[in-house]
């Protein structure tokens, strides 16, 4: 039974990358747009960033430290 306080896999790529494929349940937000989408996130989860090489990944979880996001992976 899912708490609410599960980790949410936060996916940075790109739009043209999703086609690819994607994590089922994973939040999309693009690197580019996630400053601006933050309060979309839902507060108090754990968060697990991903993205192709891991480059987007850790910008986007320095971000989110930055807006006091403390349980922030890079995966």
């Amino acid at each position: 039974a899912a708490t609410g306080d599960e980790a949410l896999i936060l996916d940075v790529r790109e739009p043209y990358e999703w086609a690819k494929g994607v994590i089922p349940g994973a939040a999309l937000i693009s690197h580019g747009q996630l400053r601006e989408r933050l309060g979309e996130l839902p507060a108090g989860r754990p968060l697990l960033v991903v993205c192709e090489s891991g480059t987007r990944a850790t910008i986007a979880a320095s971000l989110l430290r930055r807006h006091g996001r403390a349980e922030v992976a890079v995966v």
